[in-house]
């Protein structure tokens, strides 16, 4: 492995992705252009055809402008006292031949017509068409509208014939005096060259205001397309890779490594290289959290993850398995012991010192692995067996070790009975078992201990060991310790009117105690039951200190300060410090009944007992020992001063409809008096 220290991390970690050939690409760019271009051109031609209209509309208006202006200026005058009903006059009829002769040769208009408002015409610069019916325009027109149209010159008399030039056809009524009064109608022809020329005009400054318009939102929206194309592609290409990598330091994430064990099987059943999976778990990773922070946590996670990638060879994998745990895939390793040189090459190169935030930290990490066929045939075998492995090397502080069956303690039984309680749960398997705590000086029962049951559907009553162990792996001990904590609670609360002095212990384990709503989740309870929060007695075990000594102790300081009370479990048999004992708020301290039981054969756990009494009675504490089963116990516990006694000689744990009365049975309490 030596040789291999120097891989590349680009090595490492493919993108496994299929991103867009540049073909493929130059293709999804061209489509989507020519599809952002059909809307571009329908608007083209709306726009065309809509100024079109509007440029057509312009011209009439403009026609009937002229047409007024030529009826206000040039015939009213002209004609404006004459009834036209009888005709105009030899005199009129030269002025109007004179100002159409004119007005013809400057291109003003190129006909025009004067009828009377019977339709009549009376006056026309063409006299072959002064006979000519009155039509529907020129009736109109003798009503007081304005009627206008795009026409040619001889388009009525030669309506399937050539026809003449293009002309704005105007009907103007024509008005005199004051109030004004419509003497007849002028039908006038317009030359609409000029005017078609203007629109023309116009149309083609459009066209091409529109064309480089619609060029530019073109060229816009084919930009805005190959961008969109590109962000697109690059964003699958991204959603592929983080699919199957950790986001944080980059490496195969969970999915991708189980799918690379896969690929690695299978080249080894075909006669490849073997395998080996192995699971690394960073030692105190948790501490630099607590103390510099998460950001710093995750740097050191980057960094680590780094020199790992750094120092696995191309056929193998490296990934981030989730938290502080990573996962390897050896496939170039021969043997057991050069897996072993591997990962302690591995182990080392995790221990070289790195700053973070100025501080010189040296990580340290456990390692288990599983090797194939002999340690696991599948995927799931062997990722679990090197998980077991590694808890295994982090329990004995030995650093790398392979997967022992001896070792493991998981079953299926267990594991199927992890799940079943989950349902038992919310089926109302569970009952509790209470089990009497007395004064040794009086003999009055005190407190009772909870202890809960499952009354399996098939296994009947299965006592705590055979599930509590395996269920404190889990986030299932959470809602099982509620449930019991809210039962308890409530029991108390019917116990009450009977036994109002009476408290009630409860077992926590250290996940319990480690959750930071733990403490909130307690006094919801004991405000739900309506019991006095001094009759609450929380057992902890000595774990819950060791795990996370600053947490554990902030809740149980929150409790305290509620009138909780904090029992020490099991004292003695575990790792706790001497000096939590000053610090906590602790109540009691439970003798572990291991010392008790034996504590008359066995001087040094005689000796073991009497300390602890001493040591927690100057401390302030009382002192509780469990299994008390004999006479001889219980007076050598009475000689020493034991506060309190719990065991089989009193009572054994029971259902609660049958403790109430066993407390009223008991007179003066006898079964646990003072021994003389």
């Amino acid at each position: 492995m030596g040789d291999r220290v120097t891989a590349r991390v680009a090595d490492l970690l493919p993108v496994e992705t299929h991103v867009a050939s540049p073909r493929s690409a130059t293709r999804m760019f061209v489509v989507y252009a020519l599809i952002s271009l059909i809307p571009v051109a329908l608007l083209g031609l709306a726009l065309a055809g809509s100024y079109r209209q509007s440029a057509a509309a312009r011209g009439l208006s403009e026609s009937r402008a002229k047409a007024a202006l030529l009826a206000r200026t040039a015939v009213v005058p002209l004609i404006s006292r004459a009834n036209l009903s009888d005709g105009l006059s030899p005199h009129q009829n030269a002025a109007l031949d004179r100002m159409s002769a004119e007005a013809i040769a400057s291109g003003q208009f190129m006909r025009l017509q004067i009828r009377d408002l019977a339709g009549d015409v009376i006056f026309s610069t063409d006299p072959s068409l002064a006979d000519r019916a009155p039509d529907d325009e020129a009736v109109e027109a003798a009503h007081g509208e304005t009627v206008s149209r795009i026409t040619h010159l001889d388009a009525d008399n030669n309506p399937n014939g050539p026809q003449g030039a293009k002309v704005a056809e105007v009907y103007q009524p024509l008005l005199a005096g004051n109030p004004a009064h419509q003497l007849g109608v002028l039908e006038v022809y317009l030359p609409y060259a000029p005017i078609a020329a203007d629109v023309d005009a116009g149309v083609g400054a459009l066209y091409r205001d529109l064309g480089l318009g619609l060029f530019l939102l073109a060229v816009l929206l084919a930009g805005i397309s190959h961008s969109a194309t590109r962000r697109f592609r690059a964003q699958l290409a991204r959603n592929a890779f983080l699919a199957q990598h950790d986001v944080l330091t980059g490496l195969p994430n969970r999915a991708l490594f189980q799918q690379r064990v896969v690929e690695a099987l299978a080249r080894a059943t075909r006669g490849g290289p073997g395998v080996t999976v192995a699971v690394i778990d960073l030692d105190r990773f948790k501490e630099v959290n607590d103390t510099l922070g998460h950001a710093n946590g995750d740097a050191l996670l980057c960094e680590l993850g780094h020199r790992l990638a750094q120092a696995v060879g191309g056929g193998d994998t490296i990934a981030r398995l989730g938290g502080d745990e990573f996962g390897l895939v050896l496939t170039e390793c021969g043997n057991e012991d050069d897996v072993l040189t591997a990962l302690h090459l591995l182990r080392r190169i995790l221990q070289q010192e790195i700053e973070v935030s100025g501080l010189p930290i040296s990580a340290d990490a456990s390692i288990g692995f599983a090797m194939w066929p002999e340690d696991g045939q599948t995927v799931d075998s062997l990722l679990q067996h090197a998980d077991v492995a590694m808890y295994v090397a982090k329990a004995a502080y030995s650093g790398v070790v392979r997967y022992d069956e001896a070792h493991d303690h998981y079953d299926s039984g267990k594991l199927s009975l992890v799940a079943e309680l989950k349902r038992a749960i919310s089926a109302n398997e569970l009952v509790l078992h209470y089990q009497p705590k007395a004064s040794v000086a009086s003999g009055q029962i005190l407190a009772v201990e909870a202890l809960v049951r499952w009354r399996h559907p098939e296994r009947g009553l299965l006592y705590p060991d055979a599930f509590l162990p395996i269920a404190e792996q889990t986030d299932i001990i959470e809602p099982l310790t509620e449930w019991v904590l809210v039962s308890a609670l409530h029991q108390l609360s019917l116990w009450s009117a009977d036994f109002d002095d009476l408290a009630v212990a409860i077992n926590v384990s250290a996940r319990n105690i480690c959750r930071g709503d733990f403490a909130q989740t307690v006094l919801r309870a004991i405000r739900g039951s309506g019991v006095r929060p001094e009759r609450l007695l929380l057992e902890i075990t000595e774990t819950a200190f060791v795990t996370d000594p600053e947490r554990a102790g902030r809740s149980l300081r929150q409790l305290a300060a509620a009138g909780v009370r904090i029992s020490l479990d099991d004292f003695g048999c575990g790792q706790t410090s001497l000096g939590y004992l000053s610090t906590l708020p602790l109540h009691e301290v439970k003798i572990d009944k291991s010392f008790v039981m034996d504590m008359l054969d066995d001087h040094s756990h005689a000796a073991i007992v009497r300390s602890v009494i001493d040591l927690a009675h100057n401390l302030g504490f009382e002192v509780v020992a469990e299994g008390v089963e004999t006479d001889r116990v219980l007076a050598e516990l009475t000689v020493l001063g034991c506060d309190i006694a719990q065991g089989y000689l009193l009572a054994k744990p029971m259902p609660a409809q049958d403790l109430a009365g066993w407390i009223t049975a008991q007179e003066a309490p006898v079964a646990i008096s003072p021994v003389a």
